[in-house]
């Protein structure tokens, strides 16, 4: 499909899940999302997956075509990459996740023994990368001035945990309680981390700030696995919930607790996966027949300002390094959300 510009200019009260009330009534005047296009990675059938944006307007994402995963890279003039494909990429699954204004990628790919390992890649050259004596590691972003985030299972109880690298220092942690926790993104301030976590069986986002203190679970209302993906400069941050009736929405948070809801028109399945600080998105809707598509879209207005008391939680830990206490799961191998 080729891009087509829809310039629609949706207001957050049109599409907030219905029990949040007030403060739907409250997020209408302040802030709305419009779409700009919807793009698709070259190619019959191919399901696209755009992951982060960086400030050119440049995409990293993921295509599926036929079983095969492949990353690429859509330029800010609308051109794209080659597929990206990791050279120790054994079973036809290369991801892109992350990308920063020099245009070096980072993203994982399964190994020959069935391991997530990752990459960086720059002007065509893989670098491949473990976390420190891991079993696996998952890259999942780069900003700007080279810190990066991803989930790493340091040993054999395949449990993931999740880490950044800020100025070189690698530091790792886990939500307390929590079976899996990934890092998806730290921004250029080194303020926020964001990423999401499993307790038990639920998804639930967190953020993480610059002392290491984490903030979790943060939740919207009816929401039954919230994940939260991206963030830029001014702390917004995107994301995306699934509620109980089958349907995932597009998620806008901005901390400690307000938010908003996006959901792209006519689609059951909307994911906001990354946000540059001019308030450009990147994300994806699935139609009909189970094809997603990818879309850029612009924040308008003055993003939501007002609590949403208990519509969003936010409990603090505030240990920067959580041991694991969960009890060893069958986690190895687990693929990140996208």
């Amino acid at each position: 499909m080729k891009p087509k510009q829809i310039l629609i200019s949706i207001l957050a009260v049109l599409f907030v899940f219905p029990l949040m009330g007030t403060f739907a009534q409250q997020a209408a005047s302040s802030g709305s999302i419009e779409v700009i296009t919807t793009f698709d990675y070259p190619g019959a059938g191919n399901s696209t997956l755009p992951q982060k944006i960086n400030e050119r307007g440049d995409v990293v994402g993921v295509f599926v075509s036929a079983g095969v995963t492949r990353a690429f890279v859509r330029f800010s003039d609308g051109s794209y990459s080659d597929p990206i494909v990791d050279p120790n990429d054994a079973v036809g699954f290369t991801e892109g996740r992350g990308i920063n204004n020099s245009r070096v990628v980072n993203g994982d790919y399964i190994a020959s023994d069935g391991t997530a390992q990752s990459f960086f890649w720059s002007n065509g050259t893989f670098t491949e990368y473990v976390f420190p004596g891991a079993v696996q590691t998952d890259l999942l972003s780069i900003n700007d001035v080279g810190d990066f985030t991803g989930g790493v299972v340091p040993d054999t109880s395949g449990i993931f945990q999740g880490f950044v690298s800020v100025d070189g220092i690698l530091s790792s942690f886990s939500v307390p309680g929590a079976v899996l926790t990934l890092a998806y993104e730290i921004n250029n301030s080194e303020e926020l981390t964001v990423g999401y976590y499993i307790d038990g069986v639920i998804l639930h986002g967190y953020y993480r700030d610059s002392n290491g203190t984490l903030h979790f679970p943060i939740d919207p209302l009816g929401s039954v696995a919230t994940v939260l993906f991206g963030l830029n400069d001014r702390n917004w941050v995107v994301g995306r919930y699934g509620d109980s009736s089958g349907a995932t929405h597009g998620l806008f948070f901005l901390p400690p607790n307000n938010f908003f809801t996006f959901d792209f028109p006519g689609s059951n399945f909307t994911s906001l996966n990354g946000i540059n600080d001019k308030g450009v998105i990147c994300g994806r809707y699935v139609d009909a027949s189970g094809i997603a598509h990818g879309f850029l879209a612009r924040v308008g207005g003055t993003p939501p300002t007002t609590p949403a008391g208990t519509q969003m939680k936010a409990n603090v830990s505030p240990s920067l390094v959580t041991p694991l206490n969960s009890s060893p799961s069958a986690w190895g191998g687990v693929v990140p959300a996208r």
